[in-house]
């Protein structure tokens, strides 16, 4: 585990580029610009490109609740290391960590989606999906995360983070035709100055 010592400059350049990942992660978010590049015409998904009911307050409360989720998953990897520092299997930790968000998370869902139809699994791309989401982006996510915390710490850890936004923001443009705006690019400038 890594000292805070604000004296070391090594200390101050790593809060600094931290701060300035995080402002080009607030940036892509929160400040859309002028296009840069047009959607495709041809687009798959058209029904994502315009949610129903979503509004610029909506946007805007996505992108804090956002900041608000790396600044808790960041005091969360460095807890996590102390247990991983007390309790070194992680496959028994990420277990655990699983189990835990799903006993918190089932009630959360069933009171805001109270229709049980809605609950229903069909053989489909959603499935696909569900699988897929749980296998790569939870189980294998974080146990890799977790393996990491072990190996390096949690500061290597948080300080890819931020990166996320800005690959998920090309990946958007790439696979799923949206349009590019100079706000998410002048934010992943800036997000990758922080590194």
């Amino acid at each position: 585990m890594e000292k805070l010592t604000l004296r070391s400059s090594t200390t101050r350049a790593k809060i600094l580029g931290a701060i300035i990942s995080i402002s080009g992660a607030l940036v892509i978010v929160l400040y859309k610009g002028p296009k840069i590049l047009s959607a495709t015409s041809q687009s798959p998904s058209l029904a994502l490109h315009h949610p129903l009911g979503s509004t610029q307050m909506d946007w805007i409360l996505g992108g804090l609740l956002l900041a608000a989720q790396y600044l808790l998953v960041s005091i969360w990897y460095i807890l996590q290391t102390y247990v991983i520092e007390l309790y070194p299997a992680e496959l028994t930790v990420v277990f655990l960590y699983n189990l835990c968000t799903t006993f918190i998370a089932a009630p959360i869902c069933l009171i805001s989606e109270t229709n049980l139809s809605a609950w229903r699994l069909r053989p489909d791309i959603g499935l696909a999906a569900i699988i897929y989401s749980g296998i790569f982006g939870t189980c294998l996510g974080t146990l890799i995360h977790t393996w990491g915390l072990h190996v390096k710490g949690p500061l290597y850890i948080v300080s890819f983070n931020p990166l996320s936004i800005a690959i998920a923001t090309a990946m958007s443009v790439i696979f799923l035709g949206d349009a590019l705006y100079l706000g998410s690019v002048v934010g992943a400038l800036i997000l990758s100055a922080g590194f």
